[in-house]
């Protein structure tokens, strides 16, 4: 899938002031099954939109600033 597709995806689903789990993305973009092997593309997506400055990852409800600690739960929070 595009890399485009999935961050518009993903800023379109953190519309507003919400934060969305990675599977509510891979889900929009792949409705009706099959979405979990989009997971590590959308969660690799979201690692390269925080380092441009325009998505939050959020672990324990805390912005995550270093790609390493990008793991377990998380949520994603488009950038005002």
């Amino acid at each position: 899938m595009n890399p485009d597709t999935i961050d518009l995806a993903i800023l379109a689903t953190c519309a507003g002031e919400k934060s969305v789990s990675p599977s509510d993305v891979a889900e929009a973009l792949m409705p009706g099954g099959h979405w979990q092997s989009l997971l590590p593309k959308v969660k690799e997506r979201a690692i390269a939109m925080m380092l441009d400055g325009r998505l939050e990852i959020l672990r324990k409800g805390k912005p995550v600033t270093d790609p390493a600690a990008v793991r377990g739960v998380i949520r994603l929070r488009a950038k005002n």
